[in-house]
């Protein structure tokens, strides 16, 4: 049968409906998607993924505030800092030692540092930076300095690392010198800024976290070491095969207590230019750290990943 106009017309209204009226459900499923539940927003590698038995799902990120709701106000303004900028599973681990009278006596020093205008490296907000580029479950090594550099733009909270910009200090010229003997395609980078190798799983920690503009030493002893212990303490008793590099004898005798059965622990003489030469060039450290990770079923460090960034 032949169609008349009015046919046409009809079918072409017909199928014009339909087609709004699919492009509608689109929409409102489109809409509808929008308000799924979703993970509340953190601070940066706070939240992370992890595997059900069947199904992947992200873990819902946690509030910092709610460790400390039972602090009075006194304590808990002393610990905003902490609350703030320590990433959220180091600050979980730590809390126990953030309460302690020491930690309390140090940051009362360093409040009233801070009301007397004083100078302290490195920035406030960059402190705690290890803890983030490192979370608990992502260290693989660990690099244990003794205290921040104290001249301008050179602390930023990870040990023996600089803010780019700045001349590369002494002894990272001689970490350089140690890789390119344990890897002779090591391109020396122009800068000592070594965020790349921390976003790897190395843990660059210093035993103090602060110290006065211009003033080496200033801040040892003063509440930092008993809580960088707890940090070495609490990686050696809760994870496994890790590397922890130790140069000099301050951090030989930090990582004293470091069970050798779990995991690898290399000494050296500090890389200062007045050690270096008593064997450290040829400690091969890099190349120990990377065979015994490729051993235990981890991913070596791309210890050659600076000269591009």
């Amino acid at each position: 049968m032949t169609s008349t106009p009015d046919n046409k017309r009809k079918n072409s209204e017909d199928d014009s409906a339909k087609s709004n009226k699919k492009q509608t459900a689109t929409r409102q499923a489109s809409l509808l998607s929008m308000f799924k539940p979703v993970a509340t927003a953190e601070k940066p590698s706070s939240v992370s993924s992890e595997k059900t038995e069947n199904t992947d799902t992200l873990t819902v990120a946690r509030n910092p505030e709610d460790l400390f709701r039972k602090l009075d106000p006194e304590l808990r303004s002393l610990l905003d800092l902490e609350i703030n900028t320590l990433q959220y599973e180091w600050l979980k681990a730590l809390k126990p030692e953030l309460t302690k009278p020491y930690f309390l006596q140090l940051k009362r020093f360093l409040k009233k540092e801070n009301e007397a205008k004083v100078t302290i490296y490195p920035a406030a907000n960059q402190i705690y930076s290890w803890s983030n580029f490192t979370p608990p479950n992502k260290v693989k090594v660990v690099i244990l300095g003794q205290d921040p550099y104290h001249n301008v733009n050179q602390a930023h909270g990870l040990s023996f690392s600089v803010l780019k910009g700045v001349n590369t200090p002494p002894s990272l010229v001689n970490i350089y010198e140690a890789l390119r003997r344990d890897y002779p395609d090591f391109k020396k980078p122009n800068h000592g800024y070594l965020a790349k190798w921390a976003e790897q799983g190395v843990m660059m920690l210093n035993a103090s976290l602060t110290v006065e503009a211009h003033k080496a030493g200033s801040h040892s002893k003063k509440g930092w070491e008993p809580f960088t212990d707890a940090v070495i303490k609490y990686l050696n008793e809760h994870k496994a095969h890790i590397v922890f590099l130790l140069w000099g004898a301050h951090a030989q005798k930090k990582g004293a207590g470091i069970n050798k059965a779990k995991h690898l622990v290399l000494r050296s003489v500090h890389p200062s230019p007045l050690s270096a030469h008593r064997g450290f060039l040829d400690c091969h450290h890099f190349k120990q750290a990377n065979d015994y990770l490729i051993k235990n079923g981890q991913q070596p460090i791309d210890w050659n990943c600076l000269a591009d960034s």
